[in-house]
């Protein structure tokens, strides 16, 4: 990126998850042309077909497992969390919903009420009644669903608790503890899917899959654009008593919807997804320092924690005035984020390290 003198600045954080493709990728610049010629708005989301829609969704449903097979999108992540709340409690019947401590899921009511931060909270309750907390990874908890939940909502990988990459066996066993008990796993993978941990979506890399899945941040390409998406028998719950369960205005906006399709195109067609874990080597490498406690994560989605705020607040200014951009996590303040596009090159990397380890050597 560049500020307005000209000055370059290496982007290591995409946004928060979103520019996968770095900035202005030609390829979606195109698509976005292209669809602005022909229209924007035409009708509240889902009253006509149109064909940008319906091909960004064709394209996502080919990718994932066979009951992720009806997208509904929306406007941005915290929408596609509403979106899935309420279809669970509508499927299920239940109102109880079981979420995680330090779990960041967007600031609307509803994904405020499943936050695990009351910091974040307490000025705005009352808040939804009936969410209960139980401890990230932590497969002792699990006996606290039960068949009064409506359904589980998890970070596949948790984000800003400071990239929290739990067990497999953990993750395994929430998903057969959901099937005991007819409660229905919904998976946040808005900031870790399409390609950041080195798999398309994270759910890979645990041999589960979710009932409801949440996209947002790269989905789009860098336009707004989120979804949840379940089957066709949870979904359809929506289409009766009441009629209109869900409506949205500019949901799946066919410009959104176009710029979403080329960037996934590009990101399928051009392989960027094998270079990801050779990428978090060099990243893991090249940060070593006494002062670096610990490098937590899964691919491009990494978290350096440092001792404290103070530290590493410094150093991310010190960063930023040397032309690298970065920044913390909103539940782990004394960690610096590392989350580059996709296509970020070793040379990138390596000058970014370097600026990095300056930033340490100066205060440590």
């Amino acid at each position: 990126m560049y500020n307005k003198e000209g000055r370059a600045y290496i982007d290591l954080i995409s946004g928060i998850g979103v520019s996968n493709l770095g900035h202005s990728n030609p390829y979606v610049v195109s698509a976005i042309k292209e669809q602005l010629d022909k229209y924007m708005h035409l009708m509240v989301y889902g009253e006509y077909v149109q064909t940008p829609q319906v091909r960004f969704a064709e394209k996502l449903v080919s990718l994932l497992p066979s009951n992720l097979q009806s997208v509904y999108f929306t406007n941005s992540g915290a929408e596609a969390v509403e979106g899935a709340l309420k279809l669970a409690k509508r499927f299920t019947g239940r109102q109880q919903i079981v979420a995680f401590d330090n779990a960041y899921h967007g600031s609307t009511h509803g994904a405020l009420s499943v936050m695990g931060n009351e910091e974040f909270k307490q000025a705005y309750r009352p808040l939804l009644p009936g969410v209960n907390f139980i401890h990230f990874n932590n497969p002792d908890d699990l006996v606290l669903i039960n068949d009064q939940t409506a359904c589980v909502i998890i970070e596949t990988i948790q984000g800003e608790a400071g990239v929290r990459v739990p067990d497999a066996a953990y993750m395994q066993a929430l998903r057969a503890r959901c099937d005991e008990t007819g409660t229905l796993l919904i998976l946040d993978e808005i900031q870790a899917a399409f390609g950041r941990t080195g798999k398309l979506f994270a759910f890979e890399h645990f041999n589960i899959v979710p009932d409801i899945l949440l996209l947002a941040k790269a989905l789009g390409g860098g336009m707004p654009v989120g979804a949840f998406i379940s089957s066709n028998d949870i979904m359809y719950a929506l289409k009766e008593n009441p009629i209109l369960g869900h409506i949205t205005t500019f949901g799946g906006h066919p410009v959104c919807c176009s710029a979403g399709l080329a960037a996934l195109e590009v990101l399928v067609n051009e392989h960027l997804i094998d270079p990801v874990a050779e990428k978090e080597a060099l990243f893991r490498k090249l940060l070593v320092h006494p002062a670096i406690k610990q490098i937590r994560g899964k691919g491009l989605m990494l978290a350096v924690e440092l001792e404290s705020f103070e530290l590493n607040k410094k150093i991310i200014d010190r960063c930023i005035e040397n032309g690298v951009i970065t920044d913390w996590f909103l539940h782990c303040s004394n960690a610096m984020r590392i989350a580059p596009p996709l296509i970020i090159t070793a040379d990138e990397i390596e000058k970014a390290c370097v600026v990095i380890m300056e930033a340490i050597e100066h205060y440590c």
